[in-house]
């Protein structure tokens, strides 16, 4: 299966579903070119609203429509979206309505783009909201899969879909089923696990195949709903293992591995080591993707160096 962004799948299964879901409707911020939702516009344009750059605007316009019956879409880029945090916070996470925010250009995978459009933080922000559904997928099918139960009520309050610019390569089966809240094994091992989420999945499998050549059996976790976290597997891991490295394209302070922290902080003590991998309270910079995954340490060998390195603590 080729490689392909998240932002592209989205944009293609939401253009699809139109014709079956006629409660979605769809909203942009001046930016439907990268977010894909143009796709979803060309078809249906009289269920697609432009609000302009203008994002708080398109929250309460959303929130006005899940009031009435719709399922909305609103998109932008991660950082421009989820820092309309107050308007979230009140007219759709205390309203608790179906509203799927969909932030794209997630993470410093954006490349050349730099600080300013990247999203860092934006799983923090979004995970500490009451109510709010946080999802992440990593490849294509998943994706694809999520977009799918985001239309219906099955997920019934509101909904985070944190999506990438860059192309990223399948890591799930043709037979795979997205399933909320539910964590998938995609490597097992049992020396170590290894948690990541989003963009940086696909490096952390090939991490673990080379430490497989240096004595380290590695299991493979992909965390793609961050909120709810699969607490159950985390602890299942937590007992079988004897280290964790958390791996993510977004700050570690508040990300997936705060996340998959809290839940060994609750449920433990485990005796386990373990090590958050990701942006360390630091912004991003300008560069290719490819360099910024080198310069950050979310590369192949950077996660091989992190994980032998949380390894020799045990």
């Amino acid at each position: 299966m080729a490689a392909k962004a998240t932002r592209q799948t989205f944009g293609e299964t939401l253009a699809e579903i139109g014709a079956t879901h006629p409660n979605v409707v769809v909203m942009d911020a001046d930016l439907s070119k990268s977010t894909m939702s143009k796709l979803f516009a060309a078809k249906y344009p009289d269920r697609f609203f432009e609000l302009g750059i203008a994002e708080s605007n398109m929250v309460g316009a959303a929130a006005g429509m899940a009031l009435c019956g719709k399922i909305p879409f609103i998109c932008s880029f991660a950082c421009f979206l989820t820092g309309r945090y107050e308007t979230i916070r009140i007219s759709v996470a205390y309203s608790q309505v179906p509203v799927r925010i969909v932030g794209t250009h997630a993470g410093i995978g954006i490349g050349e783009d730099g600080n300013s459009q990247m999203g860092l933080e934006d799983l923090t922000i979004m995970r500490a909201l009451p109510h709010m559904t946080v999802i992440q997928p990593a490849d294509d099918i998943e994706t694809r899969q999520a977009v799918q139960l985001l239309a219906t009520n099955a997920v019934p309050g509101p909904a985070y879909l944190r999506l990438t610019r860059q192309k990223l390569e399948a890591v799930n089966k043709s037979d795979y089923r997205f399933q909320l809240g539910k964590g998938v094994v995609l490597r097992d091992g049992s020396d170590m696990t290894i948690l990541a989420t989003g963009g940086v999945v696909h490096n952390s499998l090939k991490a673990a195949e080379l430490l497989t050549t240096q004595g380290i059996n590695a299991r493979v976790v992909n965390i793609h709903t961050v909120k709810p976290i699969d607490a159950d597997l985390i602890e299942k891991c937590a007992r079988e293992t004897k280290a964790f490295l958390t791996v993510e394209d977004h700050n570690i302070v508040g990300g997936m591995g705060g996340a998959v922290a809290e839940v060994l902080a609750d449920r433990g003590p485990f005796g386990i080591r373990m090590l958050r991998w990701g942006i360390q309270d630091r912004f991003g910079e300008s560069g290719s993707p490819e360099e910024l995954y080198q310069a950050y340490g979310l590369d192949v060998d950077g996660i091989l160096a992190k994980a032998k390195e949380v390894y020799a603590r045990i």
